[in-house]
């Protein structure tokens, strides 16, 4: 907006300029000034056609040019015998040059105070603090061409079986319809940075073959009173137009965020705008609302209900096998002499976005060596420069690793063994996803305290010791039975008390550690794949649990 005012002022003064230039050239006086002798020579030998006098100069045409002479110097004889003109043209034609400046110096003057005015109207008392946007400032939405493809992600093969069905929707929208069945609205992509979630986005988008709407939840996020809501509706409607199509927010959670008491009216207003625009979807639209973000604990529960986005995709870390074949995407087109099973061995927490500057390190050390090849080498000299400049990438020691895997199965064994609801258990992460938050029964509770407990609790049966990354686990065990005893009354007693939380964890983690010394086979078949794999999924550690029933 500032832009265009600075535009319009350029174009004014530069069309004055040429005016001025223009006049100038003209009307300039472009006659040779000479002496008296020289004049009187000229007239002498009737060179001399026409004399013109003006106020300052008198003009002498001759078939060579023009010439003047001051009038302070002319005597009236010298021109007896010749017509003397009188000229007035120049004094006007500087007059109206001058009046013509001064009008556009003043219009210019005028239109800056007009518009000085209006803002100073936007924000008069009574008006708040708000500011509002020209009807004609909105941008333009127009959909981002995919070039994007599964087949160019490595990994993610159980996202990929998730979003088939979406792709399938959105190329037989009518197939779905006939069946008088309807797909998810909204999708929500959740899972740490760099994983790749914009990029299996745009992928859907590419193998659906149909329109990609790209925005950011900050791009949602105005100064202007309204303006949040406006560029939402404005692209739902574009959407709508080129339907089926595919609109993708990513990081969600900047405009999504759980509404409280404190008061934000543009962002409240482009939330409420969101949650009306998905609502007033209909079933055979053709629309299919992606979004991003790696804080589902913050968003709105109003967006997770039913009918908006209720489907919930989990990108997790990469596993080995996953990160050799992302390794292997990126070495594509890099001449190189690696193992890319023993680069990925060694990269445990690295996701996409990692990988990707490592193999691009690797490549510029071999550059710069002058090496035909990348090789292994290359990665390790590059790996810790990549660490440091990813401070979020868990690094684990071999001996680490150990720790993690008895933690991480002793978890993963008892929340199979209570039925606790969850996808799959990381080597890379202490957290078994997704939360519970719904409401639970007592035995339920304990369940859940048992299982916050048994990774601690194996450790030390094992090493005799544990390590910091209990610390959360700890801390939700004890929050739990403080609400079971102080706000639920689930102790011996309805007024509990803090003796009454100590006496109950204690019970539970003793009666924990009974449970995992009687399953220790069962629980070292589990580290043993964790140790290989990096995950376990539900449906194995089943397998394995009934073996021991």
């Amino acid at each position: 907006m500032l832009s265009s005012k600075k535009n319009k002022i350029a174009l004014v003064v530069s069309a004055t300029i040429l005016l001025s230039l223009f006049l100038y050239a003209f009307l300039r006086d472009t006659a040779e000034l000479i002496p008296l002798q020289k004049a009187q020579e000229l007239l002498k030998e009737k060179l001399v056609h026409k004399v013109t006098a003006s106020e300052h100069y008198v003009y002498l045409k001759t078939d060579t040019g023009l010439y003047k002479l001051a009038t302070s110097q002319v005597d009236p004889k010298m021109f007896s015998g010749i017509k003397v003109n009188v000229d007035t043209s120049s004094s006007i034609a500087l007059n109206i040059l001058y009046l013509s400046l001064i009008l556009i110096t003043l219009s210019i003057v005028f239109r800056q105070w007009q518009k000085g005015g209006e803002r100073t109207a936007g924000n008069v008392p009574g008006a708040g603090t708000r500011a509002y946007l020209p009807e004609n400032q909105t941008q333009e939405i127009v959909p981002v061409i995919s070039d994007v493809s599964f087949s160019d992600i490595g990994g993610i093969s159980d996202v990929k079986i998730e979003l088939e069905e979406i792709i399938d929707f959105l190329k037989n929208p009518l197939k779905y319809k006939n069946y008088g069945v309807y797909l998810p609205r909204g999708v929500l992509l959740v899972g740490p940075p760099g994983v790749g979630k914009t990029m299996i986005a745009k992928a859907v988008a590419a193998e659906a073959d149909v329109p990609f709407y790209y925005q950011s939840g900050a791009s949602f996020v105005q100064i202007y009173v309204g303006m949040g809501a406006k560029r939402v509706h404005d692209l739902f409607t574009e959407a709508k137009k080129n339907a089926p199509s595919i609109i993708f927010i990513d990081e969600i959670d900047a405009v999504g965020k759980t509404r409280e008491g404190s008061r934000n009216d543009e962002r409240e207003a482009t939330l409420n705008q969101l949650l009306t625009e998905m609502d007033g979807f209909e079933d055979s639209s053709g629309v299919i609302v992606l979004a991003a973000t790696n804080k589902i604990d913050v968003l709105d529960s109003a967006l997770l209900r039913s009918g908006r986005f209720d489907r919930r995709i989990f990108v997790d870390l990469p596993t080995p096998s996953e990160r050799e074949s992302i390794l292997l995407k990126y070495l594509k087109n890099i001449p190189h002499n690696v193992d890319a099973a023993q680069i990925a061995k060694m990269t445990m927490g690295f996701n996409g976005a990692s990988l990707a500057a490592l193999v691009n390190e690797a490549a510029l050390l071999s550059m710069r060596q002058h090496d035909l090849h990348v090789t292994d080498e290359h990665f390790n000299l590059v790996k810790d420069k990549v660490l440091l400049g990813k401070k979020r990438i868990p690094v684990l020691t071999q001996e680490q690793r150990l720790y993690r895997a008895r933690y991480q199965a002793a978890k993963g064994f008892v929340a199979t063994w209570y039925d606790i609801a969850f996808d799959k258990v990381l080597l890379s992460s202490a957290a078994i996803k997704p939360p519970v938050d719904a409401p639970m029964l007592q035995h339920e509770m304990v369940a859940h305290i048992k299982m916050l407990l048994a990774g601690m609790a194996a450790c030390n049966i094992h090493f005799n010791e544990h390590d910091s990354s209990a610390e959360a686990d700890i801390s939700d065990a004890k929050r739990l039975v403080s609400q079971m005893i102080e706000a639920y009354a689930m102790g011996e007693t309805i007024m509990g008390n803090e003796h009454d939380c100590s006496q109950l964890i204690e019970t539970l983690y003793a009666e924990t550690v009974v449970l995992l010394r009687k399953n220790k086979i069962c629980i070292e078949k589990v580290e043993s794949i964790l140790i290989q794999y990096e995950s376990i999924s539900k449906a194995l550690l089943k397998e394995i649990v009934n073996e021991v029933l």
